[in-house]
């Protein structure tokens, strides 16, 4: 039976991914440069892009790293990307981005490479977007709206759904005024015009106007909707906090590994991709450590750098998983050529969601693949830091090890006598606490142990003391 469960939990899985790879573009359609008529989100129909990035600050190869990711992020969407431009500016154009000689070797790329649209690494404002699509005649795309792209295609659940609508909404409601002339005429008419017809004429409401009414109408139920669903998460929640059950949060950056790491230590089954976002529903197990005290490991969405805000704020609900967790495994992938500057993009992250003073450990992964170099200054960096590989296995068990370690300890010791018909309580002992003796009489079960206060108040009337 376990066979067969696993057999078909396989199936699904890899009926996931036939449908992800379905959602790639199709080749040789074009990206159409044209205004919004509806409240709808610009669907980013990317094929054969060019990226240009402005480099500010830090070094070169970190302008390279940043390149890379968005390289990798356009491929997810899936894109093939034909060029790379980078600037060094002090600041980025205000106008355009990048400067104006980059803006005529960006549209001589364009038209040599045969590309449709244009991604840029960092987050244009509307007129930007617009005057750049002047000048290049082909879409332009920025580092937000691709990211909110690849969300859109990976959501699976309801809430996920909602959240990143919400999102693309959110982004979209700054970047009406940038999206075409049209938006500003009038939707009514002259009286005695057969425009509107009864009720539709006089002044009336631009099409700006319109358009935000009814985006303001669609976030409002978005939010009620992921009220409710939230709700439902509550109530699970409520039910592992009042048996004191600690939980244990996996983060990290993207593709670093986590749902790798989640199905080697738990067996749990998600689906492992090696894309960039693959997992944006959250998926929480039981697992117990090696003294059977029980705990909840939860996957979660991964960050990147320059996470769109939008994004942090509609995801809010489900990050609270890290923010309110016992213990965050950090996970790092070790093979990444800056495994460093992963680190201080998650943390950022951590912070804003209000988890920078939850206890942290640091899971260096892939050490298969890792240089030994990369891996040993990490391991100098991070004091507590474990070393593992959820491909094969390496650094499991000291894993294991230190998550026990690092998660909080009942707080009452005691030191009963139960009745063998309050077995429950013995069983939750085990369960919850942490059992340091345990003897069976013939007047009972003799139990020293360390548990938690609920517990230990339901314990209090076998006390030894109030027995003698």
């Amino acid at each position: 039976m376990t066979a067969e469960r696993y057999d078909e939990t396989d199936l699904d899985l890899e009926l996931e991914l036939e449908e992800r790879e379905a959602l790639r573009r199709v080749a040789g359609l074009s990206t159409e440069l044209e205004d919004i008529s509806e409240v709808e989100y610009r669907r980013l129909r990317l094929e054969r892009v060019v990226l240009v990035g402005v480099w500010t600050d830090g070094t070169s190869e970190d302008a390279e790293n940043s390149l890379a990711e968005l390289k990798l992020l356009a491929e997810t969407a899936g894109s093939l990307v034909l060029a790379a431009l980078s600037q060094r500016r002090q600041r980025p154009d205000p106008s355009t981005y990048v400067g104006r000689g980059k803006v005529e070797d960006l549209e001589l790329t364009v038209l040599e490479t045969g590309a449709d649209t244009v991604i840029c690494d960092g987050e244009l404002s509307p007129s930007q977007l617009r005057n750049l699509e002047d000048q290049v005649k082909v879409k332009v795309v920025d580092r937000t709206a691709l990211i909110l792209d690849i969300f859109a295609q990976h959501a699976r659940s309801k809430e996920g759904k909602s959240q990143v609508e919400l999102a693309q909404l959110q982004y979209m409601m700054q970047r009406l005024r940038g999206w075409g002339g049209q938006l500003s005429r009038q939707a009514g008419g002259r009286v005695g015009s057969q425009g509107g017809g009864i009720g539709g004429r006089g002044p009336g409401e631009t099409k700006l106007e319109t358009d935000r009414r009814r985006i303001t109408a669609r976030m409002a139920k978005l939010r009620r909707d992921l009220k409710q669903l939230e709700t439902a998460r509550v109530t699970k929640k409520s039910g592992r906090r009042r048996n004191e059950v600690p939980a244990v949060a996996i983060a990290g950056y993207t593709n670093a590994g986590k749902s790798s790491l989640l199905n080697r230590i738990t067996g749990a089954g998600v689906l492992v991709q090696d894309a960039l976002f693959a997992t944006l529903d959250p998926t929480v197990r039981r697992n117990t450590t090696a003294d059977g005290r029980a705990y909840t490991l939860s996957d979660t969405v991964g960050f990147v750098r320059h996470l769109p805000h939008q994004l942090v704020e509609a995801f809010r609900s489900t990050l609270e998983e890290v923010a309110e967790s016992d213990l965050i495994l950090h996970v790092v992938d070790g093979a990444h050529p800056d495994p460093e500057g992963q680190i201080v993009a998650v943390r950022e992250v951590l912070a804003e969601i209000g988890a920078a003073d939850i206890p942290e450990l640091v899971v260096i992964n892939k050490s298969d693949v890792a240089d030994p170099m990369v891996v040993s200054r990490l391991r100098s960096q991070e004091p507590h830091c474990v070393v593992a590989s959820a491909m094969t296995g390496d650094g499991i068990e000291d894993l294991l090890s230190a998550i026990e370690a690092h998660l909080p300890r009942p707080q009452v010791e005691v030191d009963v006598l139960v009745p063998y018909s309050r077995g429950d309580l013995v069983s939750r002992a085990h369960e919850y606490g942490e059992v340091l003796k345990l003897d069976h009489t013939g007047e009972g079960t003799r139990l020293h142990a360390r548990v938690h206060p609920d517990l230990a108040s339901e314990l209090a009337p076998y006390a030894v003391a109030a027995t003698a």
